[in-house]
């Protein structure tokens, strides 16, 4: 006979077991290995050649809390023909290179370290000629890694825009939109500067359906949003009051002409560029589906582009499962949900946590009483908000366990402080940095009970 919390620790294993395959299967650096190889004098980027016979020099650039390794793997294939490089990461998601300049920097909200490689980055890619080649690594996180204002702003500006930004619960498109218009090397400005060099961007993606133009705030694409979407998304959530008053001035002075607008579709500057995607959120949820299937779990992917409020989704999730164990629908325990994506908080507390820890604590809540669930919701980049921690996991015994601590779980989440009541409970995922980045994955097991 097996007790209930041998049972639920087993599922617990299982569950980070398979968040752990996940991340193996968008390790940055095998990704660059899968799509770029040397064959003769050519260099492959996918199935696009380029004849380093005729390339005069090569510049390697980019930003994102997975670039290290990104960075790393093409010093091992290109080796002394890198001209020269820069890189800005997040502090701490570190690798060693040699010819490539790396530099630490904030995230989520953008500092002085990441200014100064920002305008080392677009220093580097002017002096890029048509003979030129520059390697451009993307990857979750490049929009705050990448900060360059308009002069007419300042760096506080843009930190205190951020920062009202992702405490109103604004999605990351239209964070993203902001970020473009008050900035000198997102939404195609960073392939203004590199033009006529030829250049080709690696992308590791963290947002939801892979838009180019969204990622990283799309340095290197065609910008879709504009000034007066902009003024939508501040009117939207009735921010302009919080916001500075220089940033506000900046798009509207977009609007009626006085400061240029990003480059569009048709723009010269993107005749030479080449984009590619080569790690994504899917592939993280398939490998985890293989590894839940291979652990005996009957597995379903809801979807690869969740979005929405953290709450609202940790609710129809734990639906799902109560559907399961009521009908045997859509799949029979014992059961693996998976989905991915980017959920959003709304901040109306003073705690700490992120959009996975509230995840995990608001559907601990939903399965409260019921037997045999575990739910774990964790970030690929190992980060969840201004934490240390991935996310969290739950089980159908974290509110009993809570109440003999006296902790309210409702006080918690109304206080948006799931860190703290994870971190009581010893159920916080901590990961340290991964270095990649491809949003969210989430897990949910369902098993039939056993006496």
């Amino acid at each position: 006979m097996k007790f209930q919390s041998d049972i639920i620790a087993k599922m617990k294993k299982d569950a980070k077991e398979i968040f752990y395959s996940g991340l193996r299967a968008v390790d940055p650096g095998v990704a660059v290995k899968r799509y770029c190889r040397i064959e003769g004098d050519h260099l492959f980027i996918g199935d696009k050649p380029y004849d380093l016979s005729r390339i005069k020099n090569i510049f390697v650039v980019g930003a994102g809390k997975a670039t290290a390794p990104m960075a790393a793997e093409i010093e091992n294939l290109l080796g002394d023909r890198i001209t020269k490089g820069i890189i800005n990461v997040k502090y701490g998601h570190t690798s060693k290179l040699g010819r490539i300049k790396l530099i630490e920097a904030g995230h989520p909200v953008p500092d002085k370290n990441g200014r100064q490689g920002a305008g080392a980055i677009i220093d580097l890619v002017n002096n890029a000629g048509k003979d030129d080649l520059v390697l451009c690594l993307i990857s979750g996180g490049g929009s705050a890694l990448l900060p360059l204002p308009f002069p007419d702003l300042t760096l506080k500006d843009k930190q205190y825009t951020i920062k009202t930004l992702l405490s109103c619960g604004a999605a990351i498109h239209e964070i993203n939109a902001i970020r473009k218009h008050i900035s000198m090397i997102k939404g195609g400005r960073l392939a203004q500067a590199a033009y006529p060099a030829s250049l080709v961007s690696l992308i590791l993606s963290d947002v939801v359906g892979d838009n180019l133009d969204v990622i990283a705030s799309g340095p290197t694409v065609p910008d879709s949003s504009s000034f007066d979407d902009c003024m939508k998304i501040i009117a939207k959530y009735n921010i302009q009051k919080k916001l500075p008053k220089p940033v506000v001035k900046h798009i509207k002075d977009g609007i009626s002409g006085r400061v240029p607008e990003t480059p569009k579709t048709g723009d010269p500057a993107f005749d030479k560029a080449h984009n590619l995607i080569i790690g994504s959120n899917i592939e993280a949820i398939l490998a985890a589906k293989k590894k839940s299937k291979s652990l005996g779990y009957n597995t379903i992917v809801l979807s690869s582009m969740i979005e929405g409020d953290t709450t609202h989704v940790a609710h129809v999730h734990s639906a799902i499962v109560r559907e399961i164990i009521k009908t045997g629908n859509p799949i029979p325990s014992p059961a693996c949900i998976l989905s991915g994506g980017e959920t959003t908080v709304t901040v109306k507390g003073k705690g700490l946590g992120g959009r996975n820890q509230e995840f995990a604590l608001a559907a601990a809540m939903d399965i409260d009483g019921a037997k045999n669930i575990v739910v774990l919701s964790g970030g690929t980049d190992g980060t969840d908000g201004p934490t240390d921690a991935a996310g969290a996991i739950a089980d159908t015994n974290t509110l009993s366990r809570a109440m003999v601590r006296g902790l309210n779980p409702g006080h918690f989440l109304a206080n948006n402080d799931s860190y703290h009541f994870f971190q009581k409970l010893g159920d916080l995922l901590i990961t340290g940095p991964t270095n990649t980045n491809v949003m969210d994955l989430r897990i949910l097991l369902v098993t039939k009970l056993l006496t």
